[in-house]
């Protein structure tokens, strides 16, 4: 730390919430120009000191010193004044306004007009990177898009410190290369940046120093690039058991979901329209699908799942057990035994000021939980428990709200909602987005434990790492077409990228 001068210090920071010690005391220094890494499980507490440090959430006790001033960062406004800039893992962006006008309700009157505003967000965009078109409006852009716009926003205020909330979890390799080439020029001008990831790799390669959460308390400190995944790993969860695990490959067995020569034209400008799509998932395996955000990933998510349906003269353009689905409403398509898991986990995959009981019951109520159109409350509250339970998702109990658990925890609920209704097929969009060591490690076991029961599996992912540790079998998508599916063991990530880029030749059998 001596080589940087200090900037930011906490002192016994602690915050208490009903049943919960989020915080307990915890110490943590940052200096000017110097990229800190924030490690811990979910849960550790490491949201809650970002939202204090932020001003969303006071602390119970303890102490902000901001460049060796003591401060009460009241409010996020002040935060800014204070030169502090935060992107959050979930975005806090309006979907129905522009790129330009969500960057300018958070710049206020520094925003200028609209004339103005927009060449400087088209420059520092592509100063950093990360292109973006201003007067999109924000529902078109893809989850890797708005996370742009989330960084650029923090970008154009005059930052001192930067805190980053798992920033590169919807990235692509290639993206993330430039992000660190633009977060070391930053810290090179003297930003300090607060990183927080669950990508150790990219920890290593990134930071400067590293303070590690665990249960709430610092459990130590380190200099990540002194120490291997595993060290880091310990550190964070105390037991690395199972966290290098390999899983063996299967062939799959009878047909189960088919997509046959599906051709989608998006009428959204800013869409991807999909072409010729062929795709084939047996039981007993796992497909996942690469590539870069925005090139028919949510197109195809959406008419898997029944949220787009394809007219009626279509319906066997996507099947279940040889049962037509394109035309079938979402409820319709459960009682065939589609059980999904969406991208986006708080808003879409759960309600968030809903309890996580009555998140089960959401896509669950035809599991026994409704009867003669009563709910049964009991089998509803023990569905929850034993989600809950098998799971480890950390919560006092199933009455507490979605949004108050941290993402991984609430992504663990989620696929266990969907896991434990027994489907014949599970449709998962990055299912350990923004999730820890330990949790990913959890949510791949119950993977291949559900593959392994004989369900067909269709994993939509931007992490190859995770696609090729899982499946069976992979394949990727680029600007609506899909290439061939190759058996994981007889390619490489070099083929696959390729691949994301269009390198391929559909004329190939994807099945």
């Amino acid at each position: 730390m001596s080589e940087f001068p200090l900037r930011l210090e906490l002192r016994a920071i602690t915050k208490r919430y009903p049943g919960t010690l989020a915080n307990d005391r915890i110490d943590l220094r940052i200096g000017a120009g110097e990229i800190h890494a924030l490690l811990g499980e979910n849960g550790a507490g490491k949201s809650t000191l970002m939202k204090i440090i932020y001003g969303v959430t006071a602390p119970d006790s303890g102490q902000v010193l901001w460049e060796g001033q003591p401060v009460q960062v009241r409010d996020p406004a002040q935060a800014r004044r204070l030169g502090i800039g935060m992107v959050f893992q979930h975005f806090s962006l309006f979907e129905t306004l522009t790129v330009a006008q969500n960057i300018a309700l958070a710049l206020g009157r520094e925003a200028g007009t609209p004339g103005q505003l927009a060449p400087r967000i088209r420059e520092v965009s592509r100063r950093y990177g990360m292109g973006l078109e201003p007067e999109r409006l924000v529902h078109s852009l893809s989850i890797g898009e708005r996370q742009r716009v989330e960084i650029v926003r923090c970008l154009m205020q005059d930052i001192k410190l930067l805190i980053l909330d798992e920033p590169t979890s919807v990235l692509t390799p290639q993206e993330v290369d430039e992000l660190f080439i633009t977060l070391r020029a930053l810290a090179a001008e003297g930003c300090s940046i607060l990183f927080i990831s669950h990508k150790l790799n990219e920890v290593r390669a990134l930071c400067h120093s590293a303070t590690v959460l665990r249960g709430g308390r610092v459990s130590g400190d380190c200099v990540p690039a002194e120490c291997s995944d595993l060290q880091l790993a310990r550190l964070m969860v105390g037991d690395a058991e199972g966290l290098e695990a390999s899983y063996p490959k299967s062939a799959g067995q009878l047909p189960r979901l088919r997509v046959d020569d599906l051709t989608w034209r998006n009428k959204d400008p800013f869409g991807t329209s999909l072409e010729h799509l062929r795709l084939e998932v047996r039981s007993g395996e796992i497909v996942g699908i690469a590539g870069v955000a925005g090139n028919g990933q949510d197109e195809l998510l959406a008419l898997l799942s029944g949220e787009t349906r394809l007219p009626a003269g279509e319906r066997e353009r996507i099947t279940l057990d040889n049962q037509p689905m394109a035309n079938l409403y979402p409820d319709a398509r459960r009682a065939l035994g589609l059980a999904f898991v969406p991208a986006e986990r708080l808003g879409h995959g759960a309600v968030p000021d809903m309890s996580l009981a009555d998140n089960a019951l959401l896509t669950a109520f035809q599991q026994g939980l409704v009867s003669r159109g009563l709910i049964r409350s009991g089998k509803v509250l023990e569905l929850a428990e034993r989600i809950i339970e098998r799971f480890a998702v950390k919560t006092p109990d199933a009455q507490t709200t979605a949004r108050s658990l941290s993402g991984g925890n609430l992504q663990k609920f989620i696929l266990g909602r969907e896991i434990l209704q027994n489907p014949k097929l599970l449709v998962a969009a990055h299912p350990t987005w923004g999730v820890d060591v330990g949790a990913a490690a959890a949510i791949h076991r119950a993977l291949i434990a559900l593959r392994d029961a004989g369900a067909a599996i269709l994993v939509i992912s931007e992490d190859l790492d995770e696609l090729f540790q899982i499946s069976d079998r992979i394949g990727a998508l680029c600007s609506g077409r899909l290439s061939p599916l190759k058996a994981t063991a007889e390619t490489h990530t070099v083929e696959v990228g390729g691949w994301m880029a269009g390198q391929f030749d559909t004329t190939q059998d994807a099945a």
